[in-house]
């Protein structure tokens, strides 16, 4: 007897890699949580002509961060942001305090989380998953305004 085949895969495809469109995107977060990212990188993506590739995007901060969540269920960054606080809060006896209670705490988060991103580029589109969005996760209690810089690698039209 054969066992299920448990994977299946597409032909692969190939293009040559030649291009490289950078841009860098600024946003003004309302304070701590989650700003949505997603179709903002969907634009940049339709402006560079992006075919195939590779969208790598950074966050030039080291008190904010980049990550990949589910868009579905809002609990869902509200649960992440009660974890987070748990691994670092404000009362922890933290030594650097000068820019305030929420500045080291937020450091230990952007290290437990990610500073850059890359995600697989198809026929045009951001190869995430249904129920995937692009965050940048603000981890200071105040406003800020963070840059992130978006460059895709690959074939445009």
């Amino acid at each position: 007897m054969t066992a299920p085949r448990l994977v299946s895969r597409t032909a692969p495809s190939s293009v040559s890699a030649g291009d490289i469109v950078s841009s860098l995107l600024t946003v003004q977060t309302p304070g701590a949580g989650f700003t949505d990212l997603t179709a903002e990188i969907a634009r940049f993506l339709a402006d560079a002509l992006a075919r195939e590739g590779a969208v790598t995007l950074f966050i030039r901060h080291t008190s904010a961060s980049l990550t990949i969540q589910e868009n579905a269920d809002p609990a869902v960054l509200v649960d992440l942001t009660t974890a987070l606080n748990r691994l670092a809060p404000e009362n922890a006896g933290w030594r650097h305090d000068t820019e305030g209670p929420d500045d080291m705490p937020a450091h230990v988060k952007t290290m437990l989380t990610a500073t850059s991103l890359q995600i697989p580029v198809m026929a045009g589109k951001l190869a995430l998953g249904t129920w995937q969005a692009i965050y940048l996760v603000e981890h200071r209690a105040r406003p800020h305004r963070r840059e992130v810089v978006a460059q895709f690698i690959g074939a445009t039209d």
